[in-house]
């Protein structure tokens, strides 16, 4: 039970609790600091009130047993790594209040099956959802401008994208090894296409370049 006279929630505070099933933090706590959760493998329910803002880097990174999230509308960034290795997550709502998502995000969280990317994002980082293989679909608003380095590399489930016409770059290796995606359309607003964006698309077979 953590004090509502509670602020912040530090760095590395609960990190390896293997124990630990359970979290409610208060109404007060505005920020979860890096590493906070960070491998409490036995951790399977987080609530988070509406004062939070900011999500640290590696916050929850490898609580394996987590498998769902509700983001609250206060949060405006999730850091680096925050959900890295939550296998069992199958579910996760972004809302629209979060304009930063940070490079790997949702890294290899492999039971996650879709998400949606609220219209404030701007950006899909490094490896954001890199190695989640049982993610089918996913939407990208129309607010994304960039889809970086391996942004969705080992997605072998996903069978469907839509690239926005505010895209103007996609990173290297972003959908490399995405072996169920059959075809994909580049909007006219994409100027450049990374090295291996999508090598080994096995399943790949029409491809729509624009001019």
């Amino acid at each position: 039970t953590i004090s509502k006279n509670v602020t912040s929630i530090g760095d590395c505070i609960f990190e390896a609790c293997s124990s630990l099933t359970s979290v409610i933090i208060p109404d007060n706590v505005t920020s979860i600091g890096n590493s906070a959760f960070y491998s409490c493998e036995n951790l399977t329910n987080v609530t988070m009130p509406d004062s939070v803002t900011n999500i640290g880097s590696w916050a929850f990174e490898s609580c394996t047993s987590l498998t769902d999230v509700t983001i609250p509308d206060s949060v405006t960034s999730i850091g680096y790594g925050a959900f890295t290795d939550c296998k069992s997550l199958t579910s996760v709502i972004i809302p629209d209040s979060v304009t930063s998502i940070e490079g790997s995000a949702f890294e290899g969280c492999t039971s996650l099956t879709s998400v949606m990317i609220p219209d404030s994002v701007t950006s899909i980082e490094y490896d954001t959802f890199g190695w989640c293989t049982n993610l089918t679909t996913i939407t990208i608003p129309d607010s994304v401008t960039s889809i970086g380095n391996d942004a969705f590399e080992y997605c072998t489930g996903l069978t469907d994208v839509t690239i926005p016409d505010s895209v103007t770059s996609i990173g290297d290796w972003a959908f490399e090894s995405c072996a169920s995606l059959t075809g994909i359309t580049i909007p006219d607003s994409v100027t450049s296409i990374g090295d291996s964006a999508f090598y080994r698309c096995t399943g790949l077979t029409s491809v729509i370049i624009p001019d």
